[in-house]
């Protein structure tokens, strides 16, 4: 599915894989179509194919899902797979959550639940290394929701660590990117995670579902900001450099 911007470019459009059938690429989608970039929606877990080469896409973005990058069905496989395209043609790729999660396999790195079970769920201190703060400022806060973290790949960049899960953002060669925690989430997408995702809540180090949107009112806005500017680094200045 092709969802156009108004403002209208000459850029090509970017890749959205989500997991669900109601999945939304959230605030991520609105800020590309903001910044004159079309999206090439599209769902394997539903049948969608994905394209053989990202040569008419300015980049890819895989977003999170229930799931996990350890299971066995062949949709899960085959997006693991499917990361030769972005890394050999040289292509912007931003893995969120499960999007990370599968680009940490595919580099041969392991995803797993921590021994004592703690999940991160809610908001949690983001720490940016020395490499992430010479890149960008980065938020004090960060949205979560996992109960699966991952190890840092061979030969990535660390940018930024937490306290539960040490590893939260890492850069991989010079275009691609891999997050554990959470920006794209609307309002609306939160109260539905907060509702749908409430079972979650007994885990251990998982927060209730009012500390959730307590959380958005006080931390949100720093997020929205970084996420905006995170997202120029990642398409913006890659596709300039490729042009």
């Amino acid at each position: 599915m092709l969802i156009e911007s108004e403002h209208r470019t000459t850029r090509r459009p970017i890749l959205i894989v989500l997991h669900q059938e109601r999945s939304s690429p959230g605030r991520v989608g609105q800020m590309l179509l903001e910044k004159g970039y079309d999206l090439d929606i599209r769902r394997p877990v539903l049948g969608d194919a994905l394209p053989s080469t990202l040569a008419d896409h300015g980049g890819a973005v895989i977003f999170g899902g229930p799931m996990s990058a350890n299971d066995s069905e062949p949709y899960v496989k085959s997006e693991i797979g499917w990361l030769d395209v972005p890394l050999k043609e040289g292509r912007p790729f931003l893995g969120i959550c499960l999007g990370a999660q599968m680009l940490v396999r595919h580099l041969g790195g392991k995803v797993q639940a921590r021994e004592d079970g703690q999940a991160e769920i809610g908001w949690y201190p983001l720490h940016p290394t020395e490499k992430g703060r010479l890149l960008m400022r980065w938020p004090q806060m960060v949205y979560h929701f996992h109960r699966e973290g991952f190890e840092l790949p061979r030969g990535a960049d660390l940018l930024a660590r937490g306290d539960a899960y040490p590893n939260q953002a890492f850069r991989y060669g010079s275009n691609a990117w891999g997050l554990q925690f959470h920006a794209e989430l609307t309002r609306a997408m939160m109260h539905r995670w907060v509702v749908h995702g409430a079972h979650r809540f007994v885990l251990p180090n998982a927060q209730q579902g009012r500390e959730h949107l307590e959380g958005r009112m006080i931390f949100d806005g720093a997020l929205k900001t970084w996420l905006s500017e995170f997202l120029d680094i990642v398409f913006e200045e890659q596709n300039a450099v490729a042009a």
